[in-house]
């Protein structure tokens, strides 16, 4: 469409007053648009560009996608071949669809030292909060950093964990970066000594590894190990997963267990079920949400996407009958509370939900 075209629509839009023919090209475009800027632009331009189109097209930052009769419409307006969803923009007046409202999660967890003390990172204030050959510091950002005044033959094992509804960054005395998600443990050395750099994690972590040919990065979970030398890349070891699933965004990671072994290349993830390991194309964007904050739903049924709600929002989660079997696309930020989240996903007219406390009820 031409810019003119596209500011006209754009106006009818905030005007209540276009066709549902011009609402889906209008949405399309934006979809396309928007997918657009995620692949071929630059982070300054990207945001460059969604503010203006914030400011014209209401609610987007809450979006979420549902098939529906206006895609049909649309592809024969624009003459184009389009995906088999659109994006619903949710106008920031919409009223949610329940009667309480929960807070996102927020930047918390406990330090555990190698002499067993426990510090509430959430509470302790920036600066020193252990002491020692090894410094550990707390920064105003949510993120620990390890010092290193002298040098030690063991400094023991750290180990933070982060509660429902919490998350927490820390940067390793190698200099290797991790973003921990909610319900997620991450057991490390203070110092790297040995051969390798073996960590432990439970739950959902990213990681950024400083490379060191020498010393290669292990991260083990209780059914795989990945190794690397410098990669960016994702795991998801939740318990109550069906499968683990190691994505790589940079680099290259071996993943094994149990004897079989996997190579990664950027863009691939290898899927651990059943005991048995296999790889497959990804899309990282999707592994990586959760630490970009936001969600990103593909293909999803809604037991799994309540399951990520229940971590993030440090909700309990209940079933009125057989959940829902349609399965959902969307991206939504992790930043707003959960009666927007859950309104969106109310607007695919699949599932519908009662909140009661801290309780969410799912119904048909």
């Amino acid at each position: 469409m031409e810019n003119e075209e596209i500011r006209q629509l754009l106006k009818k839009y905030n005007e209540g007053r276009c066709t549902e023919e011009e609402r889906a090209v209008l949405e399309v475009w934006y979809l396309e648009y928007n997918e657009e800027t995620d692949i071929n632009l630059s982070p300054r331009e990207i945001h460059a560009m969604q503010h203006r189109v914030f400011r014209e097209l209401p609610g987007n930052q809450h979006e979420f996608w549902k098939t529906g009769l206006r895609l049909a419409a649309a592809a024969v307006l624009i003459g184009i071949v389009v995906t088999v969803t659109i994006k619903l923009a949710l106008p920031p007046g919409t009223p949610a669809a329940i009667a309480q409202d929960i807070a996102p999660g927020k930047n918390k967890a406990v330090l555990t030292l190698a002499d067993g003390r426990k510090i509430s990172l959430t509470d302790a204030v920036n600066g020193q909060v252990a002491g020692g050959p090894i410094r550990i510091m707390k920064t105003g950002k949510g993120e620990v950093t390890y010092q290193v005044v002298a040098k030690s033959r063991d400094g023991g094992s750290n180990t933070i964990t982060t509660p429902n509804g919490g998350q927490w960054r820390v940067v390793l005395p190698d200099g290797t970066k991790v973003w921990l998600n909610a319900a997620s443990s991450f057991t490390y050395p203070a110092s790297f000594n040995g051969p390798d750099r073996i960590v432990h994690l439970s739950g959902e972590a990213y990681f950024e590894v400083a490379k060191d040919k020498l010393h290669p990065f292990r991260v083990q979970t209780k059914q795989q190990v990945v190794e690397v030398l410098g990669t960016h890349f994702n795991i998801n070891g939740y318990t109550d997963e069906a499968v683990v699933r190691t994505t790589l965004a940079e680099g290259r990671v071996k993943v094994w267990m149990q004897g079989d072994t996997k190579l990664l290349m950027p863009g691939q993830e290898t899927v651990l079920e059943d005991n048995k390991l296999s790889v497959r194309d990804a899309d990282p964007r999707e592994a990586l949400a959760w630490k970009n904050g936001y969600f990103r739903f593909n293909d999803e049924n809604i037991m799994s996407i309540m399951r990520k709600l229940s971590r993030w929002y440090d909700i309990s989660v209940q079933y009125d009958g057989p959940a829902p079997e349609s399965r959902l696309n969307g991206k939504i930020s992790r930043e707003t509370n959960i009666s927007r989240v859950l309104t969106a996903l109310e607007s695919t007219e699949t599932v519908h939900f009662k909140v009661e406390g801290r309780r969410v009820t799912v119904m048909r």
